[in-house]
Order: C-alpha cells, then structure tokens, then sequence
C-alpha cells in the first residue's frame, strides 16, 4: 500500500535505481525522522551523539534497499523510512549501552517517560513559570510511567511525529479501531493528570 501522497511517478524512478528520486523523497520526510530520532534517542546520548548522523548512516541503508521496497512497497514510504531509521537508531543504543531493549513498534526504540513529559509540558506552559512547570513534569511522567509502553508509543506516534490513526495502526500492528481506543483512553488519562496539577482556565 503507498501513501496517498506519495507520488507513485518517483516510486517508480526509484525501483528502477533513480538515486535523484530517493534523495529527493528522502529530503522531503528528514525533518519528521529527525524528529523522531530526537524523541527517542536515549537521554545519555543527547550531546555526544548528532542526529544528523544517525539521519545519514539510516539514508545508506534507504539508498542500499530502496529498490526492494519498491518493488513491493508494502508499508508507505514514510513508514518505511521510519523504519529503517529506527533500526539504525536500536543499532546505536545497542551498542553504545550495550542493551538489548527491544521496542513494540518494529525495533524502534521506545520513547522514555521523563523525555514524553519534558516535550508534552514544554508545549503546554511558559518558561516564566517554571516550578509550575517542573511540578507537571514530574505528574505527567508518573502518569506516562505506570501506562503500558503501547499507550505511551501511540500519545508519542500521535502527537509528536504525527502519524495518523492509520499510520499508528499499521506501525504497531493493530487494528484502527484498537489503535483509536487505545490513544483516547490514554490521553484522558493524561488529561486528568494535568487537571490535578494545574487550572488551565487560567
């Protein structure tokens, strides 16, 4: 199945070996992997390890299998890419940490707890009110701590690399309807720890 907007023309330049092609579709979905590399790159790396890199090392592996995709595209592309990506992404922990964490979405590392509350607090309050700020971060984590990993990848798929309901299904390999409950369920959850922290009509 391709993506809706994927271009089926550049799909086809690029099962034949079109190397311009794949640069070019590559380049158009960079900013979303790295985005999902920064969210799942381990805390203990942040500084020392350049997302950039990873970006780079997961394109060789893209340029070096791309023709087989193509040939069968049976994810869309930017799945496809998220995938390898988080491959080469487990690859790093793997042997940096020298950890054997396997993920529930395909070997893609998980997104921790403390690095979900830190990017869904950020967006929700100022900088000018930072024990407020520090207070929910500390609530939203234990709530994000006691969810089971699922819930927590889909509130991380949903709301930070902004997957569809679709999307989210078929890269955790669930149903849409299980993908859709699950992200409602665990969201209102989350939106009750945030009540109790603090007043948003304010």
């Amino acid at each position: 199945m391709l993506d809706a907007l994927e271009p089926q023309h550049r799909l086809d330049r690029i099962a034949q070996g079109d190397q311009d092609a794949l640069a070019a579709l590559f380049v158009d979905y960079r900013p979303r992997l790295r985005r999902m590399v920064e969210l799942r790159l381990d805390r203990r790396l942040k500084g020392r390890i350049d997302p950039s890199d990873i970006l780079q090392d997961a394109y060789f592996d893209v340029a070096a299998r791309a023709t087989e995709y193509a040939a069968r595209a049976d994810m869309p592309f930017l799945l496809w890419l998220r995938l390898v990506t988080g491959q080469k992404l487990a690859e790093l922990h793997r042997r940096h940490l020298t950890t054997e964490k396997r993920s529930v979405a395909k070997e893609v590392p998980q997104v921790e707890a403390m690095t979900l509350a830190a990017e869904l607090c950020d967006s929700l309050t100022s900088a000018s009110r930072a024990a407020m700020k520090a207070e929910l971060r500390q609530a939203v984590a234990k709530v994000l701590e006691s969810m089971e990993p699922l819930d927590r990848e889909i509130l991380a798929l949903r709301h930070f690399e902004e997957l569809t309901n679709q999307e989210v299904a078929q890269t955790l390999g669930l149903s849409k309807s299980a993908a859709s409950n699950r992200y409602v369920r665990a969201l209102m959850r989350l939106k009750r720890a945030l009540l109790d922290v603090t007043d948003w009509s304010t």
